[in-house]
């Protein structure tokens, strides 16, 4: 519980980064912002499916590779 809890929190905290970085033009945001999604995406339906999205979008497709 405490785990999840943990990786949850890292996960948002990720993604505010990444989205504080996306005003600040010096500031990379992204490096911060996708690897919160990618957490967040084991637990929030909504997040998954915008990382699928985004691999779409990138030509990154794990089934296709398999």
């Amino acid at each position: 519980m405490i785990k999840q809890t943990a990786r949850i929190t890292l996960g948002i905290i990720l993604v505010i980064i990444g989205l504080i970085g996306g005003l600040i033009p010096i500031f990379q945001g992204w490096m911060f912002g996708i690897p919160g999604l990618i957490i967040l995406a084991d637990y929030f339906p909504p997040a998954k499916r915008l990382l699928d999205w985004a691999k779409k979008k990138a030509g990154i497709n794990k089934k296709e590779n398999e």
